[in-house]
């Protein structure tokens, strides 16, 4: 049976994996975590078009039916690229969840964290552009994936501390690590 490949910057990928294991648990996967260029959101999209390629290579090589883009950056700046570069196979990308502020807490503040790759990127702009409320701000947070991947709850905990200090008592609703996936 041809494999499932997923791939993302690192580790929170696997929150995307689990999901999809719900659904079709009885097929085979091949997950593919890319913390050695992790963070993706502080390449240039040259460079993350470069090693998103050479992950789906990767994959197609092993004989994937499907490839998951489990990384909100990747998504945002290379399926496009991907889907026409690699015509043949099907890439599902996961989708930034600022929508779901739209759908469940439109007229409340909100804080939508984010790589710069993703705040950037035209995909997520267009979201944002659709949905925005205007109580909604964007807040790149550069080196977060990194201390992420460390799996060091302290250094997270005084990071965050000190990135949102000023947002205490102002802000609704995180939108952080949240994803959508859609399937059609």
């Amino acid at each position: 049976m041809k494999p499932i490949g997923i791939f993302d910057s690192g580790i929170g990928g696997v929150t995307v994996l689990k999901e999809i294991l719900k659904i079709l648990p009885n097929e085979n996967y091949i997950y593919y975590s890319d913390s050695k260029n992790n963070p993706y959101g502080d390449k240039t999209d040259n460079e993350l078009l470069q090693i998103c390629d050479k992950i789906v290579k990767y994959l197609i090589n092993r004989k994937c039916k499907i490839i998951v883009i489990a990384c909100n950056t990747a998504s945002a700046k290379a399926v496009s690229y991907l889907r026409k570069k690699y015509n043949h196979i099907e890439f599902i990308a996961i989708e930034p969840a600022y929508k779901m502020v739209y759908d469940y807490a439109y007229n409340e503040s909100t804080l939508v964290l984010a790589t710069k790759g993703t705040i950037e990127s035209e995909k997520f702009n267009m979201l944002y552009n659709k949905y925005n409320n205007h109580k909604t701000e964007l807040l790149p947070c550069v080196g977060l994936a990194d201390i992420i991947e460390e799996d060091n709850k302290e250094k997270i905990k005084k990071y965050l501390s000190k990135l949102l200090n000023i947002y205490k008592g102002n802000v609704k609703n995180v939108v952080l690590r949240m994803y959508t996936l859609p399937i059609n």
